[in-house]
């Protein structure tokens, strides 16, 4: 299995800028901040934790999670929480334990498709109403009687869309109808100023929500990830397969993640600041793409006209311009569709001066560092660009 789509952008955008080459990284999905003091603090203070601890994660961690989610309308128990080092294996242990078929929305996250491969699992793509696979369209897939699990993201990746609440109403309705366990991704929640329904406030019997802190706080190098289950026997099932697999997330960063959980006024701030600059860079990029800007995260899927496949239209960006981004087909698409994913939310600055700077200012897109890699992006998106030699 070739590696993650994702992790190859990144890959690439550091082999040019190893070569002295510019680059204009939009391709991949990492929240480039720095880390705020407090967690930095917290994460030393608990270096002395050495040990294994629970699977399923300290009790302080499991409270403040269960607290986090019931401050959202998601009224939770900490024994309804497992953590893991990271939302991937806690997905990855969910499908495996669930088993059966696997609807996805088209186009949706890279490692949905792949990990449910890794399992053995038929995976059928639907049509996504912002994150979420089309209900009507589901409906009539999972009459046919082969599907088990649903899963979707609140708002999306990769097209920075939110699915508004009636479609979520509609989709618990067909999970209710054909016994589907929904899993809701919702690591980017809190990114956006849109009503969020989840579907764990409809049916939460039938759901499983995984959050983390890579997102919000930009902490994706700390691999901490947590899951509220609404049915015990999967949740048991799954700290089953954590004790086999990584027996416990690191001690020192769950105890900075309870702190992150309990949102003291400081992180709260920076998550408000962090929200407000994802969406502003994301509009401004936005408008090159002559594309609507995201519902939230920092995320657009453009259609880019001009090309016959989106991996040409990858390619030629990246040689005549720098600029980074992913073929919508990685997600799932169809190449022919010639849509791209684009990620924003490296554009911040090189140094944690003027990634602070972006945080704290009313209007980052006019920063004369964003602003250059919108200048270089306008140029490379410019009409005549896209004319084929």
């Amino acid at each position: 299995m070739p590696v993650s789509a994702t992790l190859a952008a990144n890959d690439a955008i550091a082999r040019r800028r190893a070569q002295g080459l510019p680059v204009v990284p939009l391709g991949f999905g990492e929240a480039g901040l720095p880390v705020h003091p407090l967690l930095a603090k917290a994460l030393s203070d608990a270096a002395g934790f050495a040990g294994y601890g629970p699977v399923a994660g300290i009790p302080a961690l499991r409270d403040a999670a269960a607290g986090y989610w019931s401050r959202r309308g998601l009224p939770t128990e900490a024994s309804q929480v497992v953590a893991a080092p990271g939302s991937k294996p806690l997905l990855w242990a969910i499908l495996g334990a669930r088993g059966g078929g696997v609807a996805l929305p088209r186009p949706s996250w890279v490692s949905y498709a792949a990990q449910s491969a890794m399992h053995g699992l038929p995976v059928v793509r639907v049509r996504s109403v912002g994150g979420v696979p089309d209900p009507v369209e589901l409906d009539a897939v999972a009459r046919e009687g082969r599907l088990s699990t649903v899963v979707v993201t609140l708002p999306d990746n990769p097209t920075g869309r939110l699915a508004p609440p009636p479609v979520i109403r509609e989709l618990c309705e067909v999970a209710e109808r054909h016994d589907l366990l929904i899993v809701s991704d919702e690591i980017y929640r809190d990114l956006t100023e849109m009503e969020l329904l989840s579907p764990a406030s409809v049916v939460p019997h039938r759901v499983v929500v995984t959050s983390g802190l890579s997102k919000s706080l930009a902490l994706g190098g700390w691999r901490l990830g947590v899951a509220r289950f609404g049915d015990d026997a999967l949740r048991d099932a799954v700290i089953d397969m954590a004790s086999e697999v990584w027996s416990a997330p690191a001690q020192p960063v769950q105890h900075a993640a309870a702190l992150a959980f309990s949102e003291p006024p400081a992180l709260v701030e920076r998550v408000a600041q962090s929200r407000n600059l994802h969406l502003r860079v994301g509009a401004a990029v936005a408008a090159l793409f002559d594309t609507p800007p995201p519902d939230g995260a920092f995320y657009l899927y453009p259609h880019v006209p001009g090309f016959d496949t989106d991996r040409q239209v990858a390619e030629h960006l990246l040689a005549s311009n720098g600029v980074v981004v992913l073929p919508g087909s990685e997600f799932g698409d169809d190449p022919a569709a010639c849509r791209i994913r684009v990620a924003t939310s490296l554009l911040y600055g090189d140094t944690d001066a003027q990634k602070l700077a972006a945080l704290t200012s009313d209007t980052p897109e006019s920063l004369p560092w964003i602003a250059a890699h919108l200048a270089t992006l306008a140029a490379a998106l410019h009409p005549g660009e896209f004319a084929h030699k």
